[in-house]
């Protein structure tokens, strides 16, 4: 009984002097279905846009654990001096290129199919939003997408899980997919694709950023359409040097995927493309699914401070790697 009464003591006592528990360290806030707010440490992260304006979610603006802006503001915002190429590369998205003959990559209003892809736009379009979940040392959202013809209908169903981690000088996040075929699908050939960022443009290649891969390669000309199982890409952004590193996760694939990463920024990991990286390649590109068949994808994104050396990076990845079920 005593311990009771000392508990409620000491909680009024809390209530009056106008404490109150700690809060989450990883907070949500769902804006007018629009976008959800994520904040890390009491620190704004990133927003997640789910609304009806625009052809597919992304995550927008990524920044560092000091806050600094990692993506390209375009084309959410315009920027003077900042590049506005590839409207289509909005933060941090995902989609592909040819899916049944439809695009779900270069698929704004604004954008221009290139070279063999389908004129046709897909839509991935938000089909249910499930419980948000902060913590203290994680949170995670959990949403389900559709990926849809204009004339055809539904194609994929996708249900992402995102696991929003609360570190102190690092951001890591990681992206759990699920696809659901909702008919026989096929994925194309191409290397316009998959989990992709536009990285901010003081951070490209061409402005002094440097790509580095699991095997140790480096710049686009060695990285580029290669197998790794993960590559970072280091640059400065206001002067301060940072870096943003993407795991794939080993049971993604029997190989490890190629590389869509270039020195204007974009950078890619690609599970399907084949030919259009290397037309001697052995084997097919691509994937087809049946209708019911489901394909599970898992990646991991740190946003570090500084370079990294590869040994570092090759730490954090097999500690990913030892986690993974």
């Amino acid at each position: 009984m005593k311990k009771l009464v000392l508990s409620a003591v000491l909680s009024a006592a809390f209530f009056v002097a106008g404490v109150q528990p700690a809060a989450a360290q990883v907070e949500f806030k769902n804006v007018d279905g629009d976008h959800i707010s994520i904040t890390i440490n009491g620190e704004p992260f990133t927003d997640f846009h789910i609304g009806k304006a625009y052809p597919k979610p992304f995550l927008a603006p990524l920044r560092s654990a000091n806050g600094l802006i990692v993506t390209r503001h375009f084309p959410q915002e315009m920027v003077d001096g900042e590049s506005r190429d590839h409207p289509h590369h909005r933060g941090l998205w995902i989609g592909y290129g040819d899916v049944n003959n439809v695009n779900f990559w270069e698929n704004e209003p604004a954008s221009k199919t290139s070279g063999e892809n389908p004129s046709t736009k897909g839509i991935l379009a938000l089909k249910s939003l499930g419980e948000l979940k902060p913590g203290k040392k994680s949170g995670t959202i959990q949403a389900v997408f559709e990926w849809a013809s204009p004339d055809k209908g539904p194609i994929l169903e996708e249900n992402r899980t995102m696991t929003f981690y609360a570190d102190r000088d690092v951001r890591t996040f990681d992206v759990d997919l699920t696809y659901t075929a909702k008919t026989d699908v096929k994925f194309a050939d191409t290397k316009e694709g998959f989990f992709a960022i536009r990285l901010a443009d003081s951070m490209a290649g061409k402005n002094g950023g440097l790509m580095t891969n699991a095997e140790g390669a480096q710049t686009e000309k060695n990285v580029w359409g290669k197998k790794a199982e993960w590559v970072d890409y280091d640059g400065t952004v206001n002067g301060q040097k940072v870096g943003i590193v993407i795991f794939n996760n080993p049971k993604n694939g029997p190989e490890p995927p190629r590389w869509h990463s270039r020195d204007y920024g974009l950078f890619a990991v690609n599970p399907f493309g084949l030919k259009e990286f290397d037309p001697k390649a052995e084997g097919k590109g691509g994937l087809d699914l049946k209708a019911g068949d489901t394909l599970r994808l898992r990646y991991r994104v740190v946003i570090h401070p500084g370079d990294y050396p590869k040994q570092k990076i090759e730490d954090l990845y097999k500690d990913y790697v030892k986690k993974v079920k």
